[in-house]
């Protein structure tokens, strides 16, 4: 799988393959700390072209996405996550939400985590650390630490192409505050590489 798709120029093609690897074993640890099985409904908030169906083809997964995916591979709904989704409550064992809430603006954050947890009794929500000096869309040192003027400058010597005013990345606290504990640390070494706040769904009754 290309992880880097969307971007563009030699750091791309650089770090594509050691992040393919990253995201098999960021998958390994979502299938050990959520214990789901072929049996649970998930919800895929912001899925793209593929998402999690590009790691678990198998597992019972409904996109959801702002923009129309025709060739989405399974159930499809174009919807916004910050506003109200058209599912009912707890319609979904888990949500699942890969470096999405990042790039909301922060007004809209918290609309978006009540909306996941309106519709499913348990959450994935990924986010690159805020903490991690490479900033991961541009491929670039240090840009989320720079004031707004210098980091749009310096976003296009980078790999993301546009500028994105409202991408920010989160700190642990932020996504705490948003869905509660436990958040825990995907970790390149002693350093946090990206936030995760998760929560399995707890057996239904019956």
């Amino acid at each position: 799988m290309d992880v880097y798709g969307t971007a563009r120029g030699p750091l791309a093609r650089l770090a594509g393959p050691p992040a393919a690897r990253a995201r098999e074993r960021r998958h390994q640890l979502f299938l050990d700390l959520t214990r789901i099985t072929p049996a649970t409904r998930i919800v895929d908030i912001g899925c793209g072209a593929l998402g999690l169906r590009a790691l678990a083809p198998e597992l019972d997964i409904t996109g959801v996405d702002v923009v129309d995916r025709p060739d989405y591979p399974g159930p499809f709904v174009r919807a916004d996550a910050t506003e109200r989704l058209p599912f009912d409550d707890d319609a979904f064992d888990l949500a699942y939400s890969n470096s999405v809430i990042e790039h909301l603006p922060g007004d809209r954050r918290v609309a978006y985590a009540e909306e996941i947890k309106r519709v499913a009794r348990g959450h994935w929500i990924q986010t690159p650390a805020f903490s991690f000096p490479l900033e991961p869309h541009a491929l670039l040192p240090l840009a989320h630490w720079l004031p707004r003027p210098l980091r749009r400058a310096y976003w296009h010597l980078g790999a993301a192409g546009s500028w994105e005013p409202d991408l920010a990345l989160l700190r642990r606290r932020e996504l705490t505050r948003l869905f509660g504990d436990p958040v825990v640390a995907e970790r390149l070494g002693p350093l946090a590489k990206s936030w995760i706040a998760v929560r399995a769904p707890a057996p239904q009754a019956g």
